[in-house]
C-alpha cells in the first residue's frame, strides 16, 4: 500500500494519458471511415503515430535535461492536447497525420519522464512490485482506452475535446506531485546492431512483434468496420485483443522460463498464424466469434514481444542491457512504422482478410528463421528471468535492468 501511495500521482498520470491519447488511434480510424478517407490514408495516420514515437524516444531525455521533469511533461502533454483538439479544425487526413504524429511524440516524452522518474524512485528490493503494478495500470488504462471508442461518437468536437481533456488533466498529477524529481537520466546510445549481434532471431521477433501490434492497434478498427462492427463493437473487439494479452504474460512467462526460449518463440508465432486464420473464418460467424478470435490472437501474438526481449538478454552481459532494451524498440518501431500504412494498402486492394494474410505471413517468416537459428547455434547455457516488456520509452530497460541479473 505504502508503495502505491508513493506511485500514486504517476500511475494516475498513466491512466489518463492512456484513456486521452490511446483512445485516439482506434477513434481516428472509425471517424476516417465517416468522413471518407481512403484505407491508405488511414493507414498513413497509425505509421505517422509510431513516427512521432520515435523521435519523442530520443528527445526527451535531452528535453529533460533543459528544462526539467515536470516542464518537459507538461510541454509533451500540451502537444498531445494540441494534436488531439485540431482534428475536427481541420478535417484532413494528411493534416491529422501531423496532429498524430503530435500524440505519438507526446506518448514516447510522457512515458519516458514517467519511467525515469520510476527508474529514481525504486529499490532492488521494491523493484518487482512497483513493476508489477505499472504493468497492471498501464494494461488497465489501455484497456479501458479501447472501451471508450464504443460511446464516443465518430468525427465528433464532443468526442474528440473529451479525449483532449484527459489528456490535459494528465498534467496536474505528476506537475503536482511533492515528490521530489530525479536528475536526469543518460539516454541510452543507439546502436540497433547490438541486438543483431547478440540474438538474431530476438531481433526477427521483435520487428514481427512490431509489424502484428501496430496493425492490429491501428488498422483493426477499419477491419471492424469492414467485416461489419459497429463501433461500441469495434470496442469489445480491441479490448478482447488487449485483454488476451494479458492473460498470457503469465503462462507464456511460465514456458520460456523452463524450455529453450527459440521453440517458445516458434510456437507463438504457430499459433499467431493459426490466430490470423481463426481471425478471418470468425468473420462469419457473429460477433462472440471475431471476440474470441481477438482475444485469441492477443493471447498468442502480444507476448512475441517479451520472449524475444527475454531471449535477447539471454545473450547479453550486465553492462549491454540497458542499451539492448533501446535497440530492440528501435527494431519494433521500424516494423510499427511501415506496418499501419502496408496493412491499409492491402485492405484497400484485396479486402479486409489481406491484413492477417500480411500478418500470418510475417509468422511464418520468424518460424522459419527460428527452425534455420536452432540449427545453427545451440540453446544458451543459462537464462535470465522472463519479464513482461512494455514498449513504451527507450528507459524501460533501466527499469528491468536489475529483474533480468539472478
Amino acid at each position: 500500500m505504502r508503495l502505491m501511495i508513493s506511485f500514486a500521482a504517476l500511475f494516475l498520470s498513466v491512466v489518463l494519458l492512456q484513456l486521452g491519447l490511446g483512445g485516439v488511434a482506434p477513434l481516428d480510424a472509425i471517424s476516417g471511415v465517416v468522413l471518407g478517407f481512403s484505407t491508405a490514408q488511414i493507414g498513413f495516420l497509425g505509421s505517422a503515430h509510431f513516427f512521432g514515437f520515435f523521435i519523442g524516444c530520443w528527445w526527451a531525455p535531452r528535453l529533460m535535461g533543459e528544462v526539467g521533469h515536470s516542464r518537459a511533461f507538461a510541454a509533451f502533454t500540451a502537444a498531445g492536447t494540441l494534436g488531439i483538439l485540431g482534428h475536427m479544425m481541420v478535417v484532413d487526413p494528411y493534416a491529422w497525420a501531423l496532429m498524430r504524429l503530435t500524440s505519438g511524440l507526446a506518448v514516447a516524452g510522457c512515458y519516458t519522464i514517467i519511467e525515469a522518474w520510476l527508474q529514481a524512485k525504486v529499490t532492488n528490493q521494491t523493484r518487482g512490485r512497483a513493476m508489477g503494478l505499472y504493468r497492471i495500470v498501464d494494461i488497465a488504462g489501455s484497456l479501458g482506452a479501447q472501451l471508450m471508442i464504443g460511446v464516443l461518437e465518430p468525427a465528433s468536437y464532443l468526442s474528440y475535446n473529451i479525449l483532449a481533456l484527459l489528456c490535459c488533466v494528465a498534467i496536474f498529477p505528476l506537475t503536482l506531485s511533492r515528490a521530489e524529481a530525479p536528475e536526469m537520466p543518460d539516454a541510452p546510445r543507439l546502436r540497433p546492431g547490438l541486438a543483431w549481434r547478440l540474438s538474431p532471431l530476438a531481433s526477427m521477433g521483435v520487428v514481427v512483434s512490431g509489424i502484428t501490434g501496430a496493425a492490429f492497434r491501428m488498422v483493426g478498427p477499419l477491419y471492424g468496420t469492414e467485416v461489419g462492427l459497429r463501433a461500441d463493437q469495434i470496442a469489445l473487439f480491441l479490448a478482447a485483443y488487449v485483454l488476451g494479452g494479458a492473460f498470457a504474460q503469465y503462462p507464456v512467462g511460465w514456458l520460456a522460463d523452463r524450455y529453450d526460449r527459440r521453440a517458445v518463440l516458434i510456437g507463438l508465432s504457430v499459433a499467431g498464424a493459426a490466430a490470423c486464420a481463426a481471425t478471418v473464418l470468425a468473420a462469419g460467424s457473429g460477433t462472440l466469434g471475431v471476440f474470441l478470435a481477438a482475444g485469441f490472437f492477443g493471447f498468442v501474438t502480444l507476448p512475441v514481444y517479451s520472449v524475444s526481449t527475454a531471449h535477447a538478454h539471454d545473450y547479453a552481459t550486465q553492462m549491454e542491457r540497458v542499451e539492448l532494451s533501446a535497440a530492440l524498440m528501435f527494431l519494433y518501431a521500424v516494423g510499427a512504422i511501415a506496418s499501419p500504412l502496408i496493412a491499409a494498402l492491402l485492405i484497400d486492394g484485396y479486402g479486409p482478410s489481406a491484413m492477417f494474410v500480411m500478418i500470418a505471413l510475417s509468422h511464418i517468416g520468424l518460424i522459419l528463421f527460428g527452425l534455420a537459428r536452432m540449427r545453427t547455434r545451440p540453446a544458451p547455457d543459462s537464462r535470465t528471468p522472463y519479464t513482461y516488456e512494455p514498449r513504451t520509452s527507450f528507459l524501460i530497460g533501466k527499469l528491468l535492468r536489475g529483474r533480468r541479473d539472478r
